[in-house]
């Protein structure tokens, strides 16, 4: 005979595995200090790691000269976008490789190049789909750009306070949207590769993560934006060295935020 119903059953929480769809991981709380912690950590990555930083940071460095080579070339600005279309592509699929091997120098193994390229098929399908998200908020982008060209001055050599609208409205949108993108994809890729998520829980879990550590995210932001500007503005040289670091220490990051399975 059925068991009837008690109150208590609708009152327990039950554990939800990390293979249930579109769930969201709990996360921990830092300070707004734990970003320069994760950034040493980075750096110690590197210089352990020096030959898999190298080739990562090579890689970056190579996709940023293109895009720098590509706006020189075209002589205009309407390029910047779609490269980084492109660049938004790629990137997360070069720093899955920095992430497996900060993940085997953490579990104790020597990390490889080789072992570390075999990352990207660990999770091809949620990985693609985030790109794709990615490629998809960043065309976004670029329309409302677009758009907003309607505000820009008419005539050549307008006083500034005629750019006030079409910077000010600019500004806005653009830190609206890029919070957005930071916020779904801060943590999305190392834990799709980790645990092997589907795309809706890494950006649900990556969201709910950044929300909860605004303090802590700003200044990560601010740190990760300081360090793509000093690659380009060394013509991409400089991502030798600080996209690697940038890696290790979101892997770190991820991993002091976003809580461990609990094994039963």
């Amino acid at each position: 005979m059925p068991r009837t119903a008690q109150t208590e059953d609708f009152q327990k929480k039950h554990e939800v595995k990390d293979q249930d769809y579109a769930k969201t991981i709990p996360c921990n709380q830092v300070s707004i200090s734990a970003p320069f912690h994760w950034l040493a950590l980075g750096l110690h990555d590197l210089i352990r790691m020096p030959v898999i930083s190298a080739f990562y940071g090579l890689c970056f460095t190579a996709a940023a000269v293109a895009i720098v080579q590509l706006v020189q070339w075209q002589g205009t600005h309407l390029v910047i976008m779609p490269s980084l279309v492109v660049y938004m592509l790629i990137g997360p699929f070069l720093a899955l490789g920095l992430y497996d091997a900060a993940w085997e120098r953490e579990k104790g193994h020597k990390a490889s190049l080789f072992h570390s390229m075999k990352a990207i098929g660990r999770n091809s399908t949620s990985q693609w789909a985030f790109a794709v998200l990615l490629a998809v908020a960043m065309i976004f982008w670029m329309r409302i750009a677009a758009l907003l060209h309607a505000l820009y001055p008419s005539v050549q050599g307008a006083p500034l306070t005629e750019f006030a609208p079409f910077l000010i409205t600019g500004s806005v949108i653009g830190f609206v949207i890029a919070s957005i993108i930071f916020s779904l994809s801060a943590f999305s890729i190392p834990l799709m590769m980790e645990r092997r998520v589907d795309v809706m829980t890494a950006v649900f879990t990556s969201f709910n993560a950044v929300k909860s550590n605004i303090p802590a995210m700003i200044v990560w932001a601010f740190i990760i934006c300081g360090g793509i500007l000093i690659g380009f503005a060394t013509f991409g040289l400089g991502m030798i060295i600080t996209m690697p670091i940038l890696g290790y220490g979101t892997w770190h990051a991820y991993h002091e935020v976003i809580k461990k399975r609990h094994h039963t």
